[in-house]
This record gives structure tokens, C-alpha cells and sequence, in this order.
């Protein structure tokens, strides 16, 4: 789109003529017809000037686009008529516009030369320039144009008048109005249109994200949730044999004269008997106070039963209590390595936690306790190994299958120190975690509760604890001078000497004392055991009936 700006050839400017008159030759070209000389006033007095006005009005036309100078043509001399005073005396010091061209005089446009017309040189016409919008002007009102004179083949030199020449517009002029005026109209209208529309919708979109911002929405946020799931979990998941187990257990906050604890327990029947660890209850001693507290929060007081430090198990009884729910006890002997299996207690007094995980050894010969140095507090445990996370303040709690039954009392840990951090406290859970058989944890409560006493079985010999061959050694003496072997015991039956190896129990290896000691306290009184035995280099086997000893 043009704006007004000349596409033509810029006009060239040249500096201006001195003063008095001066002629100049053209290049040779063909003569032109001959017509007789018209003379020019090269003064340019006024005088002359107004008379040819009056009598020949000017023509109106538009002035002609300057373009690149054309070539010379033939020029006559042009002569005075009569010779003319000048206006003013030369300058002798050439000072511009009178004298010569200075430096800043300014150029006159070319100006292509036209023939000299019969009457003289005529007053140039009024501007016959355009208005604002490119329109041209007309002439003023009863101006008239000259007759047109016919014009001689050979051009002269006019005398330039740069005052008088016609007025040049500096650009091109516009479109009309009425063309290219009303679609730019248009255009403008549609622009200022737009700016406004812009504005009126950033103005709501500022006002609407304030809003947003201050208010925190249009509407309140609702993000989406499944809805409320009333159905239960299999019963065989741990979230279902949680919900299942979680009513029979509870806590123990053990208290005495000189230290306390936290164990866990589980309900054996509902007259109030509950299973625990002996060392959960140990630190209650004669007078201390035993509170148990149930999965719901209740709490009642609580009185030891029965205890016994070998097997490391406890029973205690709560009174008065109302709605109480047995846990079931299932049959350590099914179980399998690889088996499924939870634990329930209260580790570090968080009571109701659950941890799961698998049976990852059976029959493992453990010895716990040793506290006190005399080995009265040593607890010997043929015990089922799980990975399922077990901490302090787990003793005493269930470990149940897949049917929420019970199949062992968790009661040790494995840690992978010394089994003490540097404040005194015990190690966590390293995944080897203990729990007694619940088959020998039935049998010890039942004594518990029945007696107030549990059985031990045995076979009438001493072991010496030293021995660090393969097996169990039998010693050459008995404690306080006591014989080895009991005379009329078990092992005296069967035919046991001092200084025999016994290396099986049933058929299954054995690797020292402690182990012997495990696999026998495993059995009942009563029941009959195959052991296999090397004395003096010959493998013998021999059978005996285990005796019954009181436990402590």
C-alpha cells in the first residue's frame, strides 16, 4: 500500500545563475524550420511582466514531473533588446543571492525549455498544483486561458525565474477521499476496533484471575475418590487374618521396683488367661504391677499364674473383664518352610502392628536369656525362624498362619551387633526373628495354668559345656561331686557311660549341648527317644523313656 511518497525520479538540483544575462550553446542537431527570433527580457522587470499578463491570460495546467535531464537540443542566442541597468550595484565581494553561487545557495530545479510565445514572456500561470487529497486545483474565477500560439521547431533558453516557477508538492499526493480514503478509513475504524476489544477482554481476564487467586476458584475444588467400600478381604490376606487376630492380643506394660517393660500377649480362654514371655513379666518380680491394655484400649490389672524360665513363657490372668475372645491355636508340627505367616504386637509400645512375612526355618536350636550368670534364666528353644519383622516389644506376641491360628510365641531376635545400641536399647529387626513352637507353648501353659509349674523332660546325665568336638559330650563327673550319670535316671537305663558322644536325637544330627538340651526340652516326659552314640570310636544306638524334672 503506497502512503503518498513519489515514485518518480527525485528532482536534481543545480546551483543558480549569476547575474546578467548569458547564453549557452546546445550540441549541433538538425535546424529546425526558421521563424523570427522572439526576444526575451533576461531583467526579468516586472514591468514587462505585468503587461504580457493583462493582455495574455495564463494557461492552467498541472505542472510536468521532473525527470532525469533530457538531452540538449539546439538553443539560439538570445540577445537583449536593449541593454538594462540592474537592480542593484554587483557585489565585489560576490556575496550571495547577489553575487556569485555560494556555498549554501540553493539549487533551482531543472527546468526543461519551452519555445518563447509571439507576445513575449508571460507571467507563469497560478499553481495548478492538487489539494490535500491529490485533486487538481482550478484556475481562479475568470481567468481564462490564452490562445495556444504555435510553437517554433527550435526551442530557445527562457530567462528562469525561480521565485515564479510553480510550486512542486514535496511527495505525491494521496488516493481521494473518496477511492483509497474510505477503505483506509475503514481500516483504521477496524483497527481501533480491536485495540478496544483487546482491552475490554484483558480487563476481564484481569478481573476474573484476581477473583480466581483471592477466592481460590470459581467453585470449591472436588478432586475424585473412589467411594466407600463396604466389602471385606479374604480371609487368608493379611488384612483379613489381621482383623481376625487383632481382638486377642494385647499389651503389657510391665512395672517393678527396678525396672519395667513392654511385652505382648494373646488370650488363651475366656476366663481371662493370657500368654506371654517370662521375660516380658520378670521385671514385676514378687510386687510389681502388671497392666494389660486390649486392641480396643481397654485396660484391666493383671496377676501372674505361672512362669517358667526354661521354656521362657508366662501366664497371666486378668479379672473382671467381660467379652473376651480366644485366639485359636493351631499345630506347629504342620507347619512348612515357606509358609505365610503374621506377627502381632506391640514393638516399642506401638501396640497393634502387624508384620508379615514367611517361615524361613524350622526345628532351630536357639538359647536366650544368660542374664543373670548362673544360667538359671537360660531358656533352651527348638524354634520356628520367620523373616517377619519382629523388634522389642513383640516377646510374648502371636505369630499365626494363614487361618489366624497360632503357631508360635515370638520371643528373640537376632541382631546383627551385640544386640545393644550405644544408648543401652536392643537392636531392631534384622529378618531372623524366633518364635516358640506353639505345641510346646500349649503343653507348658496348660502345666502353667493347672499347677502353677511347668515339667521338663530329661534323660539323668550331665553335659560338659565345654566340648568343642562335634556332639554332645557326657561328663566324667557330676556337679558337687555328683555323679555324670544318675543312677536310676533315664540315661542309666538305657545304658549311658561317662565320656559318651552323643551325636542324634531321632535320627537328626546334634552339634553340641545346647542342641541336645533343645531337641529333649522339644519332647514331653514320657515320650520315648532313639539316640545314636559313639563311645571309644563305635557308633552305638540306644533307646530311653524321657523323665520329668520341675522347672523353675
Amino acid at each position: 500500500m503506497e502512503d503518498g511518497k513519489s515514485t518518480g525520479p527525485k528532482a536534481k538540483w543545480w546551483s543558480r545563475p549569476t547575474a546578467g544575462g548569458t547564453t549557452r550553446t546546445a550540441p549541433d542537431e538538425p535546424t529546425p524550420v526558421e521563424e523570427p527570433a522572439p526576444t526575451v527580457d533576461v531583467t526579468g522587470a516586472t514591468g514587462v511582466t505585468e503587461a504580457h499578463a493583462a493582455d495574455v491570460p495564463p494557461q492552467p495546467s498541472a505542472p510536468e514531473p521532473v525527470s532525469s535531464p533530457p538531452a540538449p537540443e539546439p538553443v539560439a542566442s538570445v540577445a537583449a533588446t536593449q541593454p538594462v541597468a540592474p537592480l542593484h550595484e554587483p557585489d565585489q565581494y560576490s556575496t550571495p543571492p547577489y553575487g556569485g553561487p555560494g556555498p549554501w545557495a540553493p539549487a533551482p530545479p531543472v527546468q526543461r525549455p519551452v519555445p518563447t510565445p509571439a507576445h513575449g514572456t508571460p507571467v507563469p500561470p497560478q499553481y495548478a498544483g492538487t489539494n490535500g487529497a491529490g485533486i487538481p486545483t482550478s484556475p481562479a474565477p475568470g481567468f481564462t486561458s490564452p490562445p495556444q500560439q504555435p510553437q517554433s521547431q527550435s526551442t530557445q533558453w527562457l530567462q528562469y525565474d525561480p521565485w515564479g516557477a510553480p510550486r512542486q508538492p514535496l511527495t505525491n499526493p494521496g488516493p481521494p477521499l473518496g477511492a483509497d480514503g474510505g477503505r483506509n478509513n475503514r481500516r483504521g475504524s477496524l483497527l481501533v476496533g480491536a485495540v478496544l476489544l483487546a482491552l475490554v477482554a484483558g480487563g476481564i481476564g484481569g478481573g476474573i484471575g484476581a477473583y480466581v487467586e483471592r477466592n481460590g476458584g470459581l467453585t470449591q475444588v472436588e478432586l475424585p475418590q473412589t467411594g466407600h467400600s463396604t466389602g471385606g478381604r479374604a480371609p487368608d490376606s493379611v488384612a483379613g487374618i489381621a482383623a481376625s487376630a487383632l481382638p486377642s492380643v494385647v499389651t503389657l506394660h510391665v512395672s517393678g521396683t527396678t525396672e519395667s517393660g513392654t511385652g505382648t500377649g494373646f488370650v488363651l480362654d475366656k476366663s481371662g488367661h493370657i500368654l506371654t514371655n517370662n521375660h516380658v513379666v520378670a521385671p514385676a518380680g514378687s510386687s510389681g504391677e502388671i497392666t494389660v491394655t486390649f486392641s480396643g484400649g481397654e485396660t484391666a490389672r493383671a496377676e501372674v499364674v505361672g512362669k517358667d524360665s526354661g521354656y521362657d513363657l508366662a501366664v497371666v490372668k486378668v479379672t473382671g473383664v467381660s467379652g473376651l475372645k480366644p485366639l485359636p491355636l493351631g499345630n506347629s508340627d504342620n507347619v512348612q518352610v515357606g509358609d505365610p505367616v503374621v506377627a502381632i504386637g506391640a514393638p516399642f509400645d506401638l501396640s497393634n502392628t502387624v508384620t508379615s512375612g514367611i517361615i524361613s526355618a524350622k526345628d532351630r536350636p536357639i538359647t536366650a536369656g544368660g542374664e543373670k550368670g548362673d544360667g538359671s534364666d537360660i531358656s533352651y528353644v527348638d524354634a520356628l525362624q520367620t523373616d517377619a519383622p519382629i523388634n522389642p516389644g513383640n516377646s510374648g506376641g502371636p505369630l499365626v498362619d494363614t487361618d489366624a491360628h497360632v503357631i508360635g510365641i515370638n520371643s528373640a531376635i537376632r541382631a546383627a551387633d551385640s544386640g545393644s545400641s550405644a544408648e543401652g536399647g536392643q537392636a531392631g529387626s534384622i529378618g531372623l526373628g524366633f518364635a516358640i513352637p506353639i505345641n510346646q507353648g500349649k503343653r507348658v501353659a496348660e502345666e502353667l495354668i493347672n499347677t502353677g509349674k511347668a515339667t521338663h523332660p530329661v534323660i539323668g546325665v550331665t553335659l560338659d559345656m565345654k566340648y568343642t568336638g562335634d556332639g554332645a559330650k557326657v561328663d566324667t563327673k557330676g556337679a558337687a561331686g555328683k555323679p555324670a550319670v544318675t543312677p536310676g535316671g533315664p540315661g542309666a537305663k538305657a545304658g549311658i557311660n561317662p565320656g559318651d558322644v552323643i551325636t542324634e536325637v531321632d535320627g537328626r544330627r546334634v552339634h553340641s549341648g545346647e542342641e541336645l538340651i533343645v531337641k529333649i526340652r522339644a519332647h514331653r516326659p514320657g515320650d520315648r527317644l532313639d539316640l545314636g552314640l559313639t563311645r571309644g570310636g563305635k557308633d552305638l544306638s540306644i533307646s530311653l523313656t524321657l523323665g520329668s524334672a520341675t522347672g523353675t
